[in-house]
């Protein structure tokens, strides 16, 4: 027969993860699709409470706020460019934007009180690596979340090393009490460019390889390998022909479930999906 594709091979992660677990899950749209999924079918997760993040010095910066709690201040707002009148921080997606200064904060600061209690007692972390590009701002020297549309002029752009990615890395390990799953995100970032998209995902790969090999508390799950090879044709992608299909994600998920979850949970997580996909079909009752 003849081969139309190139399967990337299964294998058990040495990093598992129970429905029961307390999960916090970071990164790029990547980790929102998949945490989404998970948390729909009951998983005990925290998915993205500072929104989508991309790059492994954001993610970084969100680990150490989560452990300390520290609520964010006035100073740390900014106003959002391109005339959207909008508050945000640097630390935040722009989903978390809002009119005034006193609304971000109450949102921003509830979100993370909830999240850095869950944090505190959490002992799985699933991270999501979307590029090593990122945006240094030029007044304070942060590499930000999100440049949050304002003037180009503000700030540098810079490729993260696989040695600066490797501290990162080991970093957001920390101690080794929480055990890590780490992906790299198969969103391509073409405003990188084709060749700039490359260099950027080499460097995360270069660097996860680095830190899971020398820790047991750690390993990787092929996501972006499953994409690009096995799964290397559009229709497997959405409009946009850079994030996946939703068909791609329920995909990734299934391979997921294989590798990561505990052979012993695998079929209570299949019948966990099935009540799931059962309660969508509900039918409306007539009071």
């Amino acid at each position: 027969m003849i081969r139309l594709q190139t399967p990337v091979e299964d294998r058990d992660t040495k990093v598992k993860i129970s429905p029961e677990d307390r999960t916090i899950i970071l990164g790029s749209c990547f980790a929102d699709n998949i945490g989404r999924k998970i948390k729909e079918i009951g998983f005990n997760v925290c998915v993205n409470p500072f929104g989508t993040l991309y790059n492994p010095a954001s993610i970084s910066r969100a680990v150490d706020r989560l452990a300390s709690g520290k609520p964010f201040t006035e100073d740390e707002c900014r106003m959002m460019g391109s005339g959207a009148r909008l508050v945000c921080s640097f630390s935040h997606h722009t989903s978390f934007a809002r009119k005034t200064v006193q609304e971000f904060l109450d949102n921003a600061n509830a979100a993370l009180a909830e999240a850095s209690g869950f944090f505190r007692d959490c002992s799985r972390m699933i991270i999501t690596l979307g590029t090593s590009w990122c945006y240094r701002h030029t007044g304070d020297g942060l590499i930000v979340s999100n440049c949050l549309k304002r003037d180009a002029k503000e700030f540098t752009r810079e490729r993260l090393a696989v040695d600066e990615t490797v501290r990162l890395l080991r970093h957001i390990t920390g101690d080794g009490r929480r055990k890590t799953v780490f992906t790299v995100s198969p969103i391509r970032h073409l405003k990188d460019g084709a060749h700039g998209n490359q260099l950027s995902k080499a460097a995360l790969l270069l660097a996860v390889d680095e830190v899971c090999s020398d820790s047991g508390n750690c390993d990787y799950f092929p996501a972006y390998e499953i994409v690009m090879d096995e799964l290397r044709d559009y229709r497997f992608y959405a409009e946009d022909m850079l994030h996946p299909s939703l068909q791609t994600v329920d995909y990734i998920w299934e391979r997921f479930r294989e590798s990561v979850v505990p052979e012993k949970d695998r079929e209570k997580v299949r019948d966990m999906e099935k009540a799931y996909r059962r309660s969508l079909h509900r039918p409306n009752l007539v009071l």
